[in-house]
């Protein structure tokens, strides 16, 4: 069975209670649980993990390189920003891919560049909670 690694960002924990319209009003927990259902089905373990900081996220990334077949990444708004992220990503050999539960293009415009998508085997965006079925299903077809 391969494992994954769902990694996510800061004020992701808050899902279900901020900004309602752009996220929806279903919680991280109950996302979790409805993605490791799915990846179940396709023979895939998850672990999941969420951290409102950078250097936690850093040491996530860097654990899948000896720990995990590959990960799905919402970094948050360090999508827009991190260098430190992109680069710890970069520096791992695995598949990642990178999700949004928002159409990040169709936002303001600082939320539409991601500086970690380069490194990234592809962006699923605009979904919603889907996106993560889509990004684990994806990871499946490269793993």
């Amino acid at each position: 069975m391969k494992k994954v690694l769902i990694l996510n960002g800061p004020n992701i924990n808050m899902t279900g209670i901020r900004e309602q319209g752009v996220y929806g009003s279903e919680t991280l927990e109950n996302i979790n649980l409805r993605v490791a259902e799915h990846a179940k089905s396709l023979e895939i373990a998850c672990v999941f993990y969420q951290s409102n900081s950078e250097g936690e996220l850093i040491d996530h990334i860097q654990s899948v390189r000896d720990g995990y077949d590959g990960c799905v990444i919402n970094a948050g708004a360090y999508t827009h920003y991190s260098y430190a992220i992109r680069d710890a990503i970069a520096a791992v050999t695995k598949p990642f891919v990178e999700v949004h539960m928002s159409n990040i293009h169709a936002r303001e415009e600082f939320r539409r560049r991601s500086v970690i998508a380069e490194v990234c085997c592809g962006q699923i965006a605009g979904f919603g909670k889907i996106g993560y079925l889509l990004a684990v299903s994806a990871l499946r077809e490269l793993l």
